[in-house]
């Protein structure tokens, strides 16, 4: 695999505080918004701050399908709830800190420890989580799959 990668992506300005996210290798546009917590901001479109933590909790699970395979973990499945929070810091927002709550289900009770393992590598190895300054918490939870 080469060692660096680029990726386009571009915004166009549709009306208010909405635009259109889309780049020459991908088929779908995606609207982006001001949040609805700032002036003229618009609800229930997605917005920098979702794509901020989708993009750190995507990468968690991505990272995560390659190093349980790597790691042989049998899983059954994967599902992570993720949560940004935006504050002011020394006259500035930012996003200081994003929860990944993963949640892991096995088919062994023998594998819980592995399964933990591996999900605190794909945080470590996640190249989003390793590419900000956000304070990133990791709360695991492992199931096992009864039956």
């Amino acid at each position: 695999m080469a060692k660096e990668h680029y990726y386009q992506v571009k915004v166009n300005w549709l009306e208010n505080r909405k635009g259109a996210l889309s780049s020459d290798v991908l088929d779908e546009k995606i609207t982006i918004a001001t949040p609805p917590e700032f002036p003229k901001g618009e609800a229930n479109i997605w917005t920098p701050e979702h794509y901020f933590v989708a993009a750190i909790n995507g990468c968690l699970m991505t990272t995560f399908l390659a190093v349980a395979e790597n790691f042989k973990l049998n899983f059954v499945d994967f599902e992570s709830d993720a949560e940004g929070k935006l504050e002011m810091i020394d006259g500035k927002f930012m996003m200081s800190e994003v929860i990944l709550k993963p949640i892991v289900t096995i088919f062994n009770e023998d594998d819980v420890e592995l399964a933990k393992k591996v999900v605190a590598k794909s945080e470590k190895a996640c190249l989003i989580s390793n590419s900000v300054n956000s304070k990133i918490k990791l709360e695991i939870t492992i199931k096992v799959k009864k039956g």
